[in-house]
């Protein structure tokens, strides 16, 4: 049987696979190493937990719940298991960003029950043990339901059953910050004097908060949404840790919340946006100006014309978004860069770090369609050679690629760095129709002289492009 300090030894071991799988998912050629890292880690930490859960029904020597608690956790993994198997197979590259906020639902719902476990519990602590044991737990609750409720407006969102538009009710940044307020005194309170009925109030105040916080967020900021709801999540589960007096949850929490935050704070900074004021349910930020209507007229071609421009091109940069993950249109892109490159044409791809509504979203397609890693640049390490490129592919990239960015002050994504798209000799946009992208924001490329609009499903229109090569 495995006694508690071989669990020990075990929980240490998958904590350093966890580390050594982060490090491995930081770079395409170590990311299918990282994956692997991350399952071995938690499989050893699973098969101790479920060591020490046998030694309690067996041997009695640990606090638990015996043979029934043996029950209960094989039952929960079976069942919890063969639903993530399920999923993974049938989910498609464009779900994956509102499966993970999902996913990060159910830690934060995992929080709330095993804070509130922890204080139905008798921890059989006395004095500033037992003070800090009921900080614990209020704390695990706050963050564990503000984790819930803002990932399931997050997975609403990105799965298009909620509008991406801002939520913006009157005062809204006063009530975040009063919610705040009212959680450090209820801790305080409730530090004094554990009543019950206080651990409710944090509750329903926390699920609140979290729909509030999130809601407010527009589409624009919804890959920032999803890495902070990662963090929060990360949070939750060290709090759990705490509450469960498991190391493992603690470490690996505190990975995933660091890591998490880390990652947000970079991609506020791509953005321009403020970091606190994201993760604050867009403090400060106004609701973008509805951006259906046309500010020009645009000019249309076809397959064959731009099979011509590819043909006549001496540099070609592609900048795909979420566009090309709907029509999953990666395999014939990346057909149409092998068959240029063939012919002599410098193709390479351009990355902006918030492309898609998941970070990562579309170096992911791009690897699955086997294009290689040395042409897939980010957006600092292209924009500068834009101006130089005789033809740009903005394949399903919307927002990514505004000039109102760069040159509207008055503009809800003023500042926020894009691709210089428009600096390129010739721009030919894929797109389904003239609406506006996910953050609700009119785009000024469409109507520039140097752009040629290619309507249709994206992938059709590249294998239209690929006939006529």
């Amino acid at each position: 049987m495995i006694a508690g300090p071989v669990a020990g030894a075990a929980y240490i071991v998958a904590a350093l696979l966890f580390i050594l799988s982060l490090a491995g998912l930081s770079k395409h050629e170590s990311a299918r190493a990282g994956v692997r890292y991350g399952i071995i880690g938690m499989a050893i930490a699973l098969l101790a937990t479920i060591g020490l859960v046998v030694q309690t029904a067996v041997f009695g020597r640990a606090e638990g719940t015996g043979a029934i608690g043996l029950v209960l956790l094989v039952v929960a993994m079976l069942v919890g298991g063969s639903i993530g198997l399920w999923r993974a197979r049938v989910v498609e590259m464009t779900g994956m960003p509102e499966l993970i906020a999902l996913l990060h639902s159910f830690v934060g719902l995992a929080a709330v029950l095993v804070g509130w476990n922890g204080a139905l519990y008798d921890s059989g602590l006395t004095g500033a043990l037992d003070d800090i044991h009921h900080a614990e737990v209020f704390v695990g609750v706050f963050i564990g339901a503000v984790t819930f409720t803002g990932s399931i407006v997050a997975f609403l969102k990105l799965s298009g059953r909620m509008p991406s538009k801002p939520l913006m009710l009157p005062g809204k940044n006063a009530l975040n910050v009063g919610a705040l307020i009212a959680f450090v005194a209820l801790t305080v309170w409730y530090v004094i004097t554990p009543e019950l009925w206080l651990l409710v109030i944090v509750t329903v105040l926390a699920l609140a908060l979290g729909w509030h916080l999130v809601a407010s967020i527009g589409g624009g900021d919804m890959p920032v949404v999803v890495s902070m709801l990662n963090s929060y999540s990360g949070w939750a589960a060290a709090a759990a840790g705490f509450l469960l007096n498991n190391d493992l949850l603690i470490v690996t929490g505190a990975l995933v919340g660091s890591s998490g935050a880390y990652l947000s704070y970079i991609m506020c900074k791509a953005m321009n946006r403020s970091f606190l004021s994201v993760i604050a349910g867009g403090f400060g930020i106004e609701a973008p100006r509805a951006g259906d209507e046309e500010a020009g007229e645009h000019r249309e071609i076809d397959a064959e014309t731009a099979a011509e421009m590819l043909s006549a091109a001496s540099t070609v940069v592609i900048t795909p978004g979420y566009g090309m993950a709907v029509a999953q249109a990666q395999y014939p892109v990346a057909e149409l860069a092998g068959r240029l490159r063939d012919r002599g044409v410098d193709v390479r791809f351009g990355i902006h770090p918030v492309a898609g509504r998941l970070p990562g979203h579309m170096n992911v397609l791009l690897a699955e369609a086997k294009v290689p890693y040395d042409i897939v640049l980010e957006m600092d390490e292209v924009n500068d050679d834009l101006a130089a490129t005789s033809v740009v592919l903005v394949i399903g990239a919307n927002d990514t690629v505004n000039p109102a960015a760069a040159e509207d002050p008055t503009s809800p994504i003023a500042g926020m760095p894009v691709l210089r798209v428009w600096e390129a000799e010739n721009v030919i946009v894929f797109k389904r129709s003239m609406a506006s992208g996910y953050a609700g924001v009119q785009n000024p490329l469409f109507f520039r002289e140097n752009t040629q609009m290619l309507f249709g499903d994206a992938k059709d229109r590249v294998e239209d492009i690929l006939r006529h090569l």
